[in-house]
Formats: structure tokens, sequence, C-alpha cells
């Protein structure tokens, strides 16, 4: 242990569960029986990159688990704190000195999910026995550097450490699966996520470079929306080949809707142009997104996830400076059930379409989606996104969707990180506070013992098991 630090800041039996007694008492059996169950991580954004090569290594605590978590700078930045501090956005950055900032500003994780998060971290990987702070910053940013450069601490080595049985990434329209190839070879069960949202969010800026990036990577030239559609259409095919199971979309809005195919053309022939106004990109992304719902449905089967109610970059100074993912993504409201009706109407009905929606709109959980859902056959719902993974937003959740979705219609738990080392807290976070809200249901006499336990090892992994059509054993008997 690295000098100066001291103290007792370990994770005690007992974190996350109660109040009382006998919740506790009745959420540590449920947890006991899920604790040790492999992550089956099937939305995340960590780079295939970490697992392809086998000398692959951390560079550093800050590059690990400060740079590139947006939870921890958006935080950081509304307190005053400048990205340039925390050495984000940079080509080079001095490591220490972003380190320091981090760890002086620790207090104001407080009761965060960040701050549970990185308290499993460093104590149960990293064996880091006292709260980060000014004073004792660089001692800890020692220990975590010593611990990186051993054999037990690269990226392939936690992988196996963690219990990962697959971790999906995300990955753009023009991505090289190469990597997912490598890693798969030695035997890590890392697969592609097909994300084609660059090339078919029609207006927005760089949205002509993209397409031109597609071009050269498929080797056409794509001068009407059929070439994209067909060109889309190869590289799921690519993707699923790789691996992958589903799509991942970032959509403005949820009224998808297919516009007549002269009318298609018309509006991508503006968008070739840079002319197409605000009403007819949205229209055209509403219908490109239909198709791709029809892929799924008629063609490949790849599982259709939908991100919705997210403003993206809304800081316009941090968008314009470093780009996006910079923390500045803002829920907006969200009408699931007109938006959704043409798109379940043509398809929610179809056992060969399966789509699971995520939203930063909470307030529709219980008023539209859990009714949804608990209708459809071809809907599920994604475990709370962004700002909502969080303890209470989980429990938020389970008390709007269970009793009119049920579990059965959930998928059960994805990570959705960037930062590599935190997936395992997250996904205990997650068994814990499901755990705890399923004791209290059995207090009160809503669940038994035996259905509790159950839906437990469902949502702790076989529902995303499930969901994603994953090649894995059964843990849940039938």
């Amino acid at each position: 242990m690295g000098a100066g630090i001291s103290g007792d800041w370990s994770v005690p039996e007992t974190f996350l569960l109660g109040p009382d007694t006998r919740q506790i008492d009745l959420a540590l059996k449920l947890y006991s029986g899920i604790e040790h169950l492999g992550i089956v991580a099937p939305h995340g954004h960590v780079s295939p990159a970490l697992l392809a090569d086998p000398q692959a290594r951390f560079a550093n605590p800050h590059e690990l688990l400060v740079k590139h978590d947006h939870y921890l700078f958006r935080l950081l930045y509304s307190q005053g704190v400048p990205v340039e501090a925390l050495g984000v956005g940079q080509a080079e950055c001095d490591p220490r000195a972003a380190w320091q900032t981090f760890c002086s500003h620790f207090h104001l994780f407080a009761g965060t999910p960040s701050g549970l998060w990185l308290r499993l971290e460093l104590t149960r990987l990293f064996g880091v026995s006292e709260k980060p702070s000014a004073r004792n910053a660089q001692a800890i940013y020692d220990q975590i550097d010593a611990r990186l450069g051993t054999p037990e601490f690269t990226p392939r080595a936690l992988f196996r450490r963690f219990g990962v049985e697959v971790l999906a990434t995300t990955d753009p329209a023009t991505a090289d699966l190469s990597q997912h190839a490598h890693a798969q070879a030695d035997g890590f069960n890392v697969v592609p996520t097909f994300r084609p949202d660059a090339v078919l969010h029609f207006g927005r800026v760089g949205w002509g470079g993209h397409l031109k990036t597609l071009e050269q990577f498929s080797g056409r030239s794509i001068e009407s929306y059929e070439t994209l559609l067909d060109v889309l259409r190869q590289r799921r095919a690519d993707f699923r080949a790789q691996g992958g199971t589903a799509t991942d979309h970032d959509a403005r809005q949820v009224a998808l809707a297919p516009l007549p195919a002269a009318e298609a053309e018309r509006f991508f022939g503006l968008a070739l142009q840079g002319r197409l106004d605000a009403s007819q990109a949205a229209q055209l992304e509403a219908h490109a997104l239909f198709d791709q719902a029809r892929l799924s449905a008629e063609e490949d089967g790849l599982v259709m996830q939908l991100h919705v109610g997210s403003v993206r970059n809304h800081n316009p100074l941090l968008f314009q400076k470093y780009g996006p993912d910079m923390g500045s993504d803002i829920p907006q409201q969200v009408n699931w059930t007109h938006g959704l009706r043409e798109l379940l109407g043509t398809f929610g009905n179809s056992p060969d379409f399966h789509a699971i929606v995520f939203t930063l709109d909470e307030s529709t959980y219980s008023r539209e989606l859990a009714p949804l859902a608990g209708h459809y056959p071809a809907l599920r719902l994604g475990p709370p996104w962004w700002f909502f993974d969080s303890v209470l937003g989980i429990e938020r959740y389970l008390d709007a969707i269970s009793e009119t979705a049920t579990f059965y219609n959930t998928v059960g738990f994805n990570d959705d990180t960037r930062a590599f080392a935190s997936i395992p807290a997250r996904h205990e976070v997650w068994r814990r506070t499901i755990a705890n809200w399923l004791a209290r249901q059995v207090m009160r006499g809503i669940l038994d013992m035996d259905d509790a336990q159950r839906l437990a090892r469902l949502s702790a992994r076989e529902l995303a098991v499930q969901a994603y059509y994953f090649d894995l054993p059964s843990e849940v008997n039938p």
C-alpha cells in the first residue's frame, strides 16, 4: 500500500441493503444467489482494441478511470472545474496533475452512482482503503499504477477476473471488425453492435463526411437512398457474421414512419446537395429507421435498440471545442404511445421482430412504456439509462414497470459504459438494488421467496441472454 494511505473505506456486506434487519436478511439471501453469476454485458462502449491485442495495457490511472468517463467530468465541470484540468479533450496531458484535480474534488461525488461505482472499483480492484482527496491523491495514483503494470491487470486478465461471459461493443457502420475477430480467436467473447447513426442523421453537421467515409469503406458510390440502404444491409450482414446480435440507434424522435419511395429519394438528393431542411431531415431519418426495423423483421433478425429522449451535445461551447460525448446530453419529453404506433402496428406482433427501448424521460415508464411492453410481443424495456442508472433510478424503474410490463418484458441490465474497470461495479450496484427491492416485495407479501429468487436470477443475467439471443447456457430452470 502506498505511503499515506490509511483508514477504512471498505465496502460492507450490507452495502445498499436495508433499511431494517429483516429486509437486509432477505436481500442478502437473494443477493447470495446472484452475486457470482457471470457478467453479460449486451450494450456498452468499451473499445474492442483493449481485448484484441494481447499486449494491450492501461496507460495509467487517469487514462483508465477518469479521461473517458463523462459521468465524472460533467459533474466537475458543473462545479467550475475546466475539462482541460482533467486532461479531457487533449491529445496529451500530465496524468498526475489531472488525477490530482480529480481527487481534490472527489467529495463532489458523494451520493452519486459514480461515487458508488468508484468506491467499488478502488477498494475491490485496487485495494485502496481511504477515500481519495487532495492529500492522498499521489499515493493512490502510485498504488493503482503499480498494479496496472502487473500481468494480472491487463485488459484480458481483468476480462477473465470480472467473469465477463460476453461483451458487446457499439460500433459505427464503417467499423473494421478485425479487432473483434482477433479477440474472439483468442477466446474472448467480444461482439460488435451495429450503430449506423452517423449516416442516418441526415442534415446534421458532418453528415456528408460520414457518408464519404462509408463510400470509401464499401467501395461504392452512394448517390441514392436505395444504394445507402443496400450498403447498410451488407454491413449488417458483416456484423452478424462476426457475432453481432443487435443494432443501436440514437433517435431524435420516436415517430418512426415510412415515406413513399420517391419522396425518400428526393429528400436524399437534397441531403447530398446540403439543402435538406429540418423537417425533411426528420422525416428522412424516421423513414430510414423504419427501414432498419424492416431489415430486422424481414431479413436478418438483429435486435433493434432505440435510445430516445436525449438532446445531444446541449452545450455548444464544449461541442464546438471538443466534439460529442462531453457529458452535456440533456433529457427531453417523449411521446411513445403515438410515436411507436406505426412501427408497432407494422412489426410489433411479429415473432421475427425484437425491439428494446431506452429513454431519459422516465415519467413515461408507468404511463406509456410499461403498458406498451406489457402488450406487444416484439417490445422489451431497456434498463434505466444515463442519469437514471442509479440506485434510486433503478428503484423508481422497478416500481413503475413491474406490475404492468412485468420483469419478463424487460432485458435485465446493461452497463452502457466506456469505463472498462467499472463494469463489475455497475453490475454489482444493479444486483444489490434488485435484491433489496425484491426483498421488500417479499416482506409485503407481493412475492414469495421462490418467485423473488427466480426474478433475481433473471434480472442479473438471464433476461439479457434471452433478449439479445446470446449463445450462452441458461442459469434459470424453466
